[in-house]
């Protein structure tokens, strides 16, 4: 915990210098509250601080109120305004002292400064380890972890009953107006995907990921288990075995069959509910799919990705795997003032499987081929095994693109509704095309509309994330990033404890990342103090560039190297790299084959992804690659020392 605080009050100090002003009692309040509350204050009660910041940028003004867990000043002469004590030399120069209101002219400096202070601890996962510490913090920390999850839980629970509600509220005439919608925005799309379906040319494939039937990562790839629902859209003998002549021929469809275990709808395995670490307030939960269930939903994915850049609206209004035009429209809205950014709370969550039954009501192939592979039941520690309301959560290939979809055609009813006038497709492609993204739950739409999008997502069950959504002022945040007035004031932040030894692998890693993101932030004096922090740990730790396998120290100035390769001559530096090794899982027979092949259909793949064409498949590179014998992701991260490049 010392580490920490030592942290930040560098940071402080700089931040105060960039700023012209003071951090010597803001240091002591940070020293004073950590030593008694420990970690929660810097991940949780700084956090908020920073959080009504934003919200004080957005609408132009302090509200007090909004941080009760802080001291206050004196109010002075006839104004009753009393202003926050914490950061006060810091808000000074973004807010009028005299009545809180935003300056006209803000300090760009101090804005960040507030930002990367309070922010810097928000996403700290929670410690392996209960931190040194007073017993009752440390107490504290250990029962309050429990109750989190148990909370989260709960929390996943009363989300199911919100989308019941929901559903049974919603007039029967705004699902008519979306499925109108959707089928104007997504109609060329489902047809394709349609088409894909109807002539058998779904390419499914297995994740790196668990599965709630606990097959290990190759292990997947001979599952002899296959949900009834699933047989109609999914046959056994196109999925789990390859359709070669010589492979029919060893491995008979009939003895697929005598070996498939055909699961009943009551026998299927549930989605498995669980939590993973995602900030010390909140865990994120997921929901584990059963294998054979994760495999179709991958088929269907490919094919929603293939169409879905083909068509040059959907391709900019809906981001897959590219959060920068979200972030590029998020610093416009916050120099013009016309575009407002928002987020859904437990966003996938509640997405209703009856909006994805409206979504495709008119594509009956296409939903019955989704439904099939739909998971129905979920088991939920503490609760058991309910029924599902929800489309799906994290956890399934397709809860993103769906959840995507349904976003999109809301905003559309929204910008109608407020236009009096129905959209065409044309009128949507010309006008909304620089206007309106989502990826994720990361929402933006333009301000004149925004009232009215925000009225129908509430309509149909979604909540809006009203502390961190902005569309009054100048400030705008979308898909981690924060802008003012044009100006990027994005923070770094801690996402691990410091490490105290070396062999802690995964807090070093994450510490020397740490280091290179504040080197580029400008942060140089608080990277002098984690230089010689780090220093101390690694014996070896060498100036490098950005691209470098080596964990070491970025420098505008390049890299440097110690000596030359004897047979290439290319520079090498001594210092740790990573080392992570997929565990040994070895994968023989048609089970083999059929990964193998389907690899190579699979353009994504980093074994063929860089190959001229398809039809020129390096057989050799596959069959020479260790991904039959070794699979997964490590269960084990580790640093070497050694020589390698710097750059």
């Amino acid at each position: 915990m010392k580490s920490l605080t030592s942290l930040w009050s560098c940071l402080a100090m700089e931040m105060a210098k960039r700023c012209c002003t003071s951090a010597t009692q803001d240091i002591k309040t940070v020293l004073s509250r950590t030593e008694h509350e420990g970690l929660w204050f810097l991940a949780v009660t700084l956090a908020d601080y920073g959080k009504a910041i934003q919200k004080w940028l957005d609408h132009g003004q302090v509200v007090p109120s909004d941080v009760s867990s802080f001291k206050l000043n004196r109010s002075s002469g006839e104004s009753s305004y009393r202003s926050p004590c914490f950061l006060q030399g810091f808000l000074g120069r973004v807010f009028s002292p005299v009545d809180g209101a935003l300056l006209d002219e803000p300090d760009i400096e101090a804005i960040y400064a507030l930002q990367q202070l309070t922010l810097l601890f928000s996403k700290i996962a929670p410690p392996k380890k209960t931190p040194k510490g007073s017993s009752s913090v440390r107490q504290n920390l250990k029962v309050s972890a429990h109750s989190r999850e148990r909370q989260a839980m709960s929390d996943y629970i009363q989300c199911e009953q919100d989308v019941r509600t929901a559903d049974a509220n919603l007039d029967p005439q705004f699902l008519e107006d979306f499925r109108s919608m959707s089928t104007m925005l997504f109609g060329d799309v489902f047809d394709e995907v349609e088409n894909k379906i109807y002539y058998d040319e779904l390419i499914p494939k297995h994740g790196p990921g668990a599965v709630a039937d606990r097959l290990t990562s190759n292990g997947k790839w001979n599952q002899r288990s296959w949900p009834a629902r699933l047989m109609e859209h999914f046959a056994p003998q196109d999925f789990l075995i390859t359709n070669c002549k010589s492979v029919s021929e060893s491995y008979p469809v009939e003895q697929l069959y005598s070996e498939l275990d055909i699961l009943e709808p009551g026998a299927e395995i549930p989605v498995r509910v669980i939590t993973v670490p995602k900030t010390l307030k909140t865990p994120r939960i997921i929901a584990i799919e059963p294998t054979a269930m994760q495999y179709a939903q991958q088929s269907i994915l490919r094919a929603f990705l293939e169409t879905w850049k083909q068509d040059s609206f959907l391709s900019r209004v809906i981001g897959f795997d590219d959060q920068d035009p979200n972030r590029d429209l998020a610093r416009s809205g916050s120099l013009s003032g016309e575009l407002a950014t928002l987020d859904l709370s437990e966003a996938s969550d509640r997405v209703s499987n009856q909006h994805v039954l409206a979504l495709l009501s008119d594509y009956p192939l296409l939903l019955g081929a989704i439904q099939a592979c739909r998971s129905r039941k979920a088991d939920v520690p503490g609760h058991g095994v309910i029924r599902l309301s929800k489309f799906a959560s994290m956890g399934s290939a397709l809860c993103f693109p769906i959840e995507a979809m349904v976003f999109l055609t809301i905003i559309f009813m929204g910008i109608q509704a407020e236009s009096n006038a129905p959209l065409s497709r044309d009128t949507l492609i010309k006008r909304y095309r620089r206007q309106v993204r989502v990826f994720g739950d990361d929402i933006i739409v333009p301000k004149d509309n925004v009232l009215s999008v925000v009225d129908k997502l509430h309509a149909f069950g979604y909540v809006v994330n009203i502390s961190k959504s902005f569309w009054t002022g100048r400030f705008r945040e979308s898909c981690g990033r924060q802008y003012f007035n044009g100006e990027d004031v994005s923070v770094v932040r801690v996402r691990e404890m410091l490490p105290t030894q070396r062999q802690d692998a995964s807090a070093v890693i994450s510490a020397v990342s740490l280091r290179n993101q504040l080197y580029w932030a400008g942060c140089w004096e608080t990277v002098v103090w984690l230089d010689d922090f780090l220093g101390k740990l690694m014996k070896h730790y060498p100036i490098v560039a950005p691209t470098s396998a080596l964990l070491g120290r970025e420098s505008v100035l390049g890299y440097q190297f110690q000596r030359l390769d004897p047979n290439t001559h290319s520079p090498l530096t001594k210092g740790f790299s990573v080392s992570a090794e997929s565990p040994l899982d070895k994968l023989e027979g048609p089970g083999a084959l059929l990964k193998c092949l389907i690899r190579m259909l699979d353009k994504e793949d980093p074994l063929i992804r860089n190959l001229p064409s398809k039809y020129e498949v390096d057989y050799a590179k596959i069959a020479d690659s260790e991904h039959l014998e070794r699979s997964g992701r490590p269960k084990h991260v580790s640093i070497k020392l050694g020589w390698r490049s710097p750059f």
